[in-house]
């Protein structure tokens, strides 16, 4: 029998459970998703700072919407917008704890969790009827808006990486 030059079978496979549980590092990543949404909020009001963009109401009216509540203006919004923001964060940061403790780590992790989570945020907010598929958005704000989910992301798996390894 000849020998497959792509696959070794002589190296045992490396073990695929984590020494926490699934809970644990659920957990875990919920926490450094909270940390990486501070570092996102930080670095959106350093950007805003210099391009003049105004905060956006569309996470809190997302919440409205998939509360079922009746709509109210961005200032009768803000607990939505706090709440839909930093609760997003935590447990989008969940599963990148899950993805963590069973080794899926590393900066080419964090580079595909950015996608995760712009993928979160369009999924919920165009199905509550509140924002736009973001090819439709101007090239610039595409850009801000990746940027602010990649500092998310990074931060979010730094973190939790540094934890669980």
């Amino acid at each position: 029998m000849s020998k497959n030059p792509y696959y070794d079978n002589t190296k045992p496979t490396p073990n695929l459970l984590s020494k926490h549980s699934i809970g644990t590092a659920f957990l875990y990543g919920c926490a450094a998703g909270l940390i990486g949404v501070g570092a996102m909020t930080f670095s959106q009001k350093i950007e805003q700072a210099f391009t003049g963009r105004p905060n956006s109401y569309v996470p809190g009216h997302t919440l409205e919407k998939l509360l079922g509540m009746p709509y109210r203006p961005d200032s009768e919004r803000l607990g939505l917008q706090h709440a839909m923001h930093w609760g997003q964060g935590a447990l989008v940061g969940g599963l990148r704890g899950v993805m963590s403790a069973y080794g899926i780590v590393g900066f080419v992790v964090d580079f595909l969790f950015t996608g995760v989570r712009i993928l979160t945020d369009q999924s919920l907010e165009n199905y509550a009827q509140v924002g736009a598929p973001p090819w439709t958005w101007p090239f610039n704000e595409q850009v801000i808006d990746v940027i602010h989910k990649g500092v998310y992301a990074f931060t979010t798996g730094y973190v939790v990486d540094r934890w669980l390894h």
